[in-house]
């Protein structure tokens, strides 16, 4: 009996030496409760990082709004499908909602592997499989004769501007699919399923697992407001108050955010806590120096941690007699599984000699006693890192309402922590309920909306519609007819870089009118540089007299000639005045018609290089050489091809919309001459004056053309530049809003007034450049465009047309 209890007494001591010979090596990883303090208030400044506008873009932790507003009230209902991605597992789920009274729901699901050749191939491929394995689960249900709402759960970092798109930012885990970094992986998905021509499924909803998590949670406890993964990779998501999200408009209610807590650290907020193995781990990952606070915790990295621990221990002689095993060697031998095995109460011990035999290292007691404590320890630090996280969040949740007590609930899934085993994609279709209670609404202005779609048939008619007036345009006999002008510009050259000089330059066409010095330099250090002023036109000058605007131009020249020190020089000018006029030499413009706001009096059918030179000798202090008179597109062309010798195009899309092109001249019958190229100004503003694109133009764009000052011309320009969409925008939310759509049904003073929707916030709302440059390659197939932006604008290709005019000159004098 005694020799049972010196027994006992050997083994407690053995395995006492042991735990203390690895807490003596693995120091670095047992942190104190000062040290997860410290980690809390870093995550804590992280998060007020993430969420400050001018913070977030060097912020590691993204706070990423998920457009998700507010958790199921009860009234949900109906069927939904789930695909949830993420995971070393794919999952497809039915969800059914009941709105029985008793808020219950029922769910049936299906695994699939996700084999490394799908994750890490292509985009199209990966998204391909999900399809694929949908299809297969709808059939296994009998669900392909249904149509469907889906709720796509997506566990890696997403910018989302609409619940149902959703932007990847990063792969993270073990994903690295090409081609996807970027893209809309919901629009992705829509293509993929496209293809599957027996199954009618519409996805609603994107979400992260977390917000899924929460979500799934929320249904069965309204407290439930955060929401964590714990498993292949970690993450939270929590409710956070719309007054401190700068990235969204609006400050009443909640929205959920997806914190991307995975990345902290990544700017070094952690290297103080990371170890050696740490390091050597994240070297020998798919994305070395990213995700550094996700390889500390989950599951994915853990056991590969365990495995350098144990090998480098082992290389020192205080494991398995120093003897390492090919296996030990190996990358990924070591798993999650294999920790979680070694490290159970009872038969941890008799796992852990299994295990470490399997990997051929023969352990004796004292190594399994010691290798316990290892996964133990690593398994420790994980569990307390994560938690200094969520005590931030949890601390900011009850500073954001003020108490000195919060109660509420963490939704919880994720391998490592498992309490919900189908969470994130129940969640999902949980989103996809309470979207699909909007979707009446969402339909309801989709209809009003509608007649702004329009589908590649009717833009192939605009197409073909405007190919007829330009042609109208270009011939003698219906150019007085053509509501497309095509105003020939005599600029029958571009630069060649020999053009040399300094050069005035005037740019009228908005509300602000800028005077420049050009100075070109030719040869090997060919360069233009440019000094500039900016000088406001206010709206009396604009709707004044002729006389008193060009006197308000020569005034702003003065200004600026006095301003440069050249008052006295008399330099080459030219002048871009960017409204439609007929010329009948580069150096002579008379003005057709005033457009985008301008309204100065006995201008019309006079020409305005006259009426400058006038204006000029009125004030009779100096004097220019007028050379040529441009329109901006035409000097926008010009800038860019000074530094593209290809470019023939010139595009203006900002207050006014205009394009010029190199036309032949065997095809300009308005002008005489066969030979070589002339700059034509088509002026299509004017296209549809006739009535030609009456069939696309709504009621809004009828609206806002009878309010404007010269109602029923411009009617294109007015349905495409910037002067007028914002007020096309106000029409529409009136009309929502009176439909109760909006706002409560409740218009507001500020919405009553005209100009309260600026361009530049509809540029924030929408990619005009994006959409523009995808149309015109689906309607011009055959032609390779390349989009150069004029940072130097129309001024300085008014000088480089006076600097090719002159040297055109200079040869013709010679």
């Amino acid at each position: 009996m005694f020799a049972v209890h010196l027994l006992a007494f050997h083994f407690a001591k053995l395995k006492e030496d042991q735990i203390k010979k690895v807490d003596r090596y693995l120091y670095h990883m047992r942190l104190s409760d000062d040290v997860l303090l410290d980690v809390m208030g870093r995550f804590r400044a992280e998060m007020v990082k993430g969420l400050g506008r001018d913070t977030n873009p060097t912020a590691t932790v993204k706070m990423l709004p998920s457009l998700v507003r507010s958790l199921p009230d009860g009234s949900e209902k109906g069927d939904f499908l789930a695909v949830d991605l993420g995971g070393s597992q794919f999952r497809a789920l039915e969800v059914k909602v009941f709105n029985d009274g008793k808020q219950s729901s029922q769910l049936e699901s299906k695994f699939y592997p996700t084999p490394k050749e799908v994750i890490q191939g292509s985009g199209a491929e990966l998204f391909s499989y999900v399809a694929d394995c949908l299809s297969d689960f709808m059939e296994s249900r009998n669900l392909k004769h249904k149509k469907l709402p889906l709720g796509f759960t997506f566990s890696f970092p997403c910018k989302q501007n609409k619940l149902e798109e959703g932007v990847l930012l990063s792969w993270t885990k073990h994903f690295k699919a090409r081609g996807v970094q970027g893209t809309d992986v919901a629009s992705s998905l829509r293509k993929a399923l496209q293809k599957h021509k027996d199954i009618d499924v519409d996805v609603l909803a994107m979400v992260n697992d977390t917000v899924g998590t929460m979500m799934t949670c929320g249904y069965d406890d309204p407290r439930c407001e955060v929401g964590l993964i714990i498993g292949t990779g970690t993450n939270a998501c929590y409710m956070e108050d719309m007054r401190h999200i700068d990235l969204v408009e609006g400050d009443e209610g909640r929205m959920c955010i997806n914190t991307e807590w995975g990345a902290f650290g990544d700017d070094g907020a952690l290297d103080d806590l990371r170890t050696e193995f740490d390091r050597e781990l994240d070297l020998g990952s798919l994305n070395p120096g990213k995700q550094l606070f996700e390889k500390m915790i989950s599951s994915l990295y853990l056991g590969e941690l365990v495995r350098l621990i144990l090998l480098k221990m082992t290389k020192e002689g205080l494991l398995f007699n120093g003897k390492v095993s090919a296996a030990l060697l190996t990358k990924g031998k070591i798993e999650m599984k294999h920790v979680s095995a070694m490290e159970k109460y009872k038969e941890g011990l008799s796992n852990t000699k299994e295990i470490l035999t399997e990997l051929n290292l023969f352990p004796s007691e004292d190594d399994c006693i010691a290798v316990q404590h290892v996964c133990t320890i690593v398994s420790f630090r994980s569990a307390n890192l994560c938690a200094a996280a969520l005590a931030a969040i949890l601390t900011r949740l009850r500073e954001n309402k003020k108490l000195l007590r919060l109660r509420t609930t963490v939704g919880i899934d994720g391998g490592l922590y498992k309490t919900h085993p189908q969470g994130s994609a129940k969640g999902a279709a949980m989103v996809t309920a309470v979207a699909y209670r909007l979707a009446a609404q969402r339909k309801q202005i989709d209809a009003v909306l509608a007649p702004f779609l329009l589908s590649l048939e009717t833009l192939r008619d605009v197409k073909n519609k405007m190919r007829t007036e330009l042609e109208y345009g270009l011939k003698r006999e219906t150019q007085d007819r053509a509501t497309v002008k095509m105003l020939p510009t005599y600029v029958c050259g571009t630069p060649d870089g020999t053009e040399n000089g300094k050069y005035l330059a005037l740019d009228l066409g908005g509300t602000n009118f800028r005077v420049l010095l050009v100075k070109i330099r030719s040869g090997r250090r060919r360069s233009v540089r440019m000094y500039n002023k900016i000088f406001a036109i206010p709206l009396e000058i604009m709707q004044g007299t002729g006389e008193e605007l060009f006197d308000h131009i020569v005034q702003c020249i003065a200004d600026f000639l006095e301003y440069m020190g050249i008052k006295g020089a008399r330099l080459p000018l030219g002048f871009t005045f960017s409204f439609p006029c007929r010329q009948a030499s580069i150096g002579k413009g008379t003005l057709v018609g005033w457009t985008k706001g301008f309204k100065a009096t006995d201008c019309e059918g006079e020409d305005v290089v006259d009426m400058l030179r006038e204006a000029i000798r009125r004030r009779n202090e100096f004097d220019l050489d007028i050379v040529a008179v441009v329109n901006d597109t035409v000097g926008t062309m010009m800038t860019c091809g000074y530094e593209d010798p290809n470019c023939e195009i010139g595009l203006i899309a900002g207050t006014g919309s205009n394009v010029c092109y190199m036309e032949d001249m065997k095809n300009i019958e308005i002008v005489e001459g066969n030979e070589g190229k002339m700059c034509i100004n088509t002026e299509w503003g004017g296209f549809g004056d006739n009535g030609c694109i009456d069939n696309i133009r709504t009621k809004y764009d009828k609206e806002v053309d009878e309010g404007s000052l010269n109602a029923g011309k411009q009617r294109y320009e007015k349905m495409t530049s910037g002067m007028y969409l914002g007020e096309i925008v106000r029409q529409i939310l009136i009309d929502l809003t009176k439909q109760g759509l909006l706002f409560r049904g409740q218009i507001s003073e500020s919405l009553r007034k005209r100009g309260i929707f600026e361009t530049k916030f509809l540029s924030q709302i929408e990619s005009f450049s994006r959409i523009l440059q995808e149309t015109v390659k689906e309607l011009a197939p055959r032609c390779d465009v390349t989009f150069m932006l004029s940072e130097d604008g129309s001024g300085k290709g008014a000088a480089l047309i006076t600097a090719v005019a002159k040297r055109l000159h200079n040869i013709g004098q010679k």
